[in-house]
């Protein structure tokens, strides 16, 4: 006893003169080397005591640590930020202030959890990323993880998905029948000063983490996604989903029934929200783009407003979607379903015989589509594969499909007149069986009749735009912003290294862009430096403020063609609708001014939750799939690098990391961007090489898949 209270005498000593040799140095760091060579004069030094002094300096935030060395924490330079993304090894903390994201590595986490706020230090790393600290925890977040159960030593322990690699100690208060292997829900009940140090109750059991579609339920219930809608929900859409309600509107409205509308869409598409038509004119063409009136149905401050507000957007994924909006609405009364009278929100646009827009109007109408169209069925009419059985399903719109194409090319043209660049991306198609197993994987073919209506939709969003700042209103824009001088500088270094040139300056303009895509669109290079411009751009947003979309090239753009699947489109058709009948500028904006603010920040929340959600899910799928081709050997493409590795997406747009203790016991420089060299051997790895791989490994539960070159 006496020597444990001599020791920790000895601690505080040392405590006390380490705090007063960085109180010297002031904000100049001091390297452990010379903080120990402080304490050699020490009599009786006992290194442990020290160490062990330090250390708890640290762990408590008195004193940080960086690769410069130690120095005295000042508060007064803690940043305040949220905890926005958590991985097994490491972090990321968003700055409140200025939205800037940090890289935190795992052991300075302090075992933080998702949307802690959290006090930091900031300094410059070794990666892209400013790395930072966790100094303190502020406030604490509830606190749910989804994760494995594992069998340890007897015991069954929980596995977290994404904040430690250690098992975690759980209580079971619901009595849930729980196995090895089981996909989790939990809570932490009690924290400790690192995410293994946590204690944990499990509230949900999904099923086997093998199982693709069941660890895609936990990314959902995780991310606050479900396909429940709430009981007061559904009884809402039932009620407003009254077709005898809808048949009383008709008389109000301008009947377009007659007119040859139809639809074109995917085959197994439910929730149809646009249509078309088509006309010659004198002067040109007049395109009708008829959008279901979904705003006829959910009306402000209703059960199925808030609710569609609260999940912003629908989710789509392998062969399921979580809808913004209940069946009733979304797969029924609202869906422009085939010989059925329906409410829409038609756009009607004259343009000249270049396509340009003339003038345009938006009205209230009641439509009757005459054909599901299907993408597959029109590439083919459109390619002259016409059979008896086609011919018959479109004998009603066949007179539209030649000026549909007119016009489509000449929209297309215009788009690459102006610039706009010509980005292809990587989209996958998973292939899903009869036992809800992922089976395979295909690059997704994108035919000439998806680009049309494209086009088409892109028509009715400029003149959507155009409406809302022609009569000052307050809006929704979808507005894309410049690529940041960062990344521009990123890009820049990129195609420098791959000896690809260009032509512009601090910020580049769109059709410089366009014309590095060109130049590489048939060669090697084409799918990556696709990739590598898609990574240079901004992201698209929603804003009240209509600053254009520089990935379109256009100063007015605007999401009105999807309100089944879109809150925004929803927004601006509210918006609208009370203007056209007879609501002044000046009530919309005392009316909607705050709503239209809300509801662009939300909707910008929701698409990014949406986006990871539906990637996340996606690499579980893919990794059920390879996990059924381990050994196999395929052909890829280096797509990134990494220090740990690098990369390489397979013709069937599948995905592997191949890490670099794979590559041998080397010494590897990694050129902090694009290429890592095997200092031993000269071999270099480079963003957009061909390499032979073999699959190795397939996790299911992370969506992670492992290669080895072959």
């Amino acid at each position: 006893m006496k020597k444990d209270k001599k020791k920790k005498q000895r601690r505080e000593e040392y405590r006390e003169m380490v705090l007063a040799r960085l109180k010297r140095a002031g904000k100049k760091p001091v390297t452990f080397k010379e903080l120990l060579k402080s304490m050699k004069s020490v009599r009786g030094f006992d290194f442990e005591s020290f160490v062990m002094a330090v250390e708890k300096l640290k762990a408590k935030g008195t004193v940080t640590e960086d690769r410069y060395g130690l120095r005295l924490s000042s508060r007064e330079d803690y940043e305040r930020c949220v905890v926005s993304r958590l991985n097994r090894t490491y972090g990321f903390v968003k700055n409140i202030a200025t939205e800037e994201e940090y890289f935190v590595t795992g052991k300075h986490l302090r075992g933080a959890m998702p949307g802690d706020t959290v006090l930091v230090r900031s300094y410059e790393g070794e990666g892209e990323k400013r790395e930072a600290e966790v100094m303190e925890i502020a406030e604490e977040s509830f606190a749910r993880f989804t994760g494995e159960i594992v069998s340890e030593f007897g015991y069954l322990r929980v596995v977290p998905d994404n904040l430690s690699n250690l098992p975690m100690t759980f209580t079971n208060p619901l009595g849930l029948e729980l196995h090895e292997h089981d996909k989790v829900m939990a809570v932490i009940t009690e924290r400790g000063s690192r995410h293994s140090e946590h204690r944990c109750e499990i509230t949900a059991c999904f099923g086997s983490s093998l199982r693709a579609a069941v660890c895609a339920l936990s990314v959902l219930e995780l991310s606050g996604i479900t396909p429940l809608f709430p009981p007061e929900v559904i009884a809402e859409a039932r009620k407003v989903s009254d077709v005898r309600s809808m048949r009383k509107e008709i008389p109000d409205r301008l009947d377009l029934r007659e007119q040859p509308i139809f639809t074109i869409d995917g085959a197994d598409t439910k929730d149809i929200d646009d249509a078309v038509s088509f006309r010659r004119t004198r002067s040109g063409y007049e395109l009708g783009v008829h959008i279901a009136d979904v705003s006829h149905y959910v009306t402000p401050k209703s059960e199925l407003d808030s609710e569609a507000f609260r999940r912003g957007t629908s989710v789509y994924y392998a062969n399921r979607v979580i809808p913004m909006l209940p069946q009733e609405l979304s797969n029924g009364i609202c869906s422009l379903n085939p010989g059925e009278d329906r409410l829409a929100f038609s756009c009607i646009i004259q343009l000249d015989r270049s396509a340009n827009i003339k003038s345009f109007k938006f009205v209230k109408s009641v439509i009757r589509s005459r054909v599901k169209g299907v993408y597959s069925e029109i590439n083919r009419l459109l390619a002259g594969e016409s059979d008896a059985a086609l011919e018959e399903k479109y004998k009603e719109v066949m007179g539209q499909l030649p000026v549909m194409k007119e016009l489509a090319d000449k929209l297309h043209k215009k788009r690459i007149f102006r610039g706009a660049p010509e980005l292809e991306t990587q989209e996958g198609v998973l292939l899903i069986n009869d036992e809800d197993i992922c089976v395979g994987a295909a690059p997704y073919q994108r035919g000439e009749s998806q680009e049309m209506i494209e086009d088409f939709m892109l028509t009715a969003n400029e003149c959507a735009a155009r409406y809302g700042q022609e009569n000052e209103l307050p809006f929704v824009y979808r507005v894309h912003e410049p690529p940041s001088a960062e990344k521009t500088e990123a890009l820049k270094d990129v195609l420098v290294r791959l000896n690809i040139p260009f032509e512009f300056g601090n910020t580049p303009r769109p059709e410089e862009l366009s014309k590095i895509l060109d130049n590489v669109k048939d060669t090697d290079l084409g799918v990556i430096v696709n990739s590598i411009v898609l990574r240079s751009m901004s992201k698209a947003k929603y804003s009240t403020e209509p600053i254009g979309h520089f990935g379109l090239v256009l100063e007015d753009y605007a999401h009105f063609t999807s309100p089944i699947r879109r809150y925004p489109d929803l927004t601006i058709h509210r918006i609208m609708s009370d203007h056209l009948s007879g609501t002044t500028a000046e009530e919309c904006r005392r009316r909607y001014g705050k709503f239209a603010y809300a509801s662009a920040e939300q909707s910008t929340h929701t698409e990014l939750t949406a986006m990871q959600v539906e990637r996340s899910c996606e690499d579980c799928y893919k990794a059920e799939y390879l996990k059924e081709h381990i050994g196999e050997e395929r052909d890829g493409i280096i797509s990134s690098v990494t220090s740990f590795g690098f990369f390489v997406t397979m013709p069937d747009t599948c995905e592997g990391l191949v890490s670099i203790h794979s590559l041998g016991e080397h010494e590897y420089d990694y050129d902090g961007m694009m290429s890592i060299k095997d200092m031993n051997t000269g071999e270099t790895w480079r963003v957009g090489d061909k390499v032979r791989v073999k699959i190795t490994a397939a996790e299911v539960n992370s969506g992670k898949v492992d290669l080895e070159l072959a």
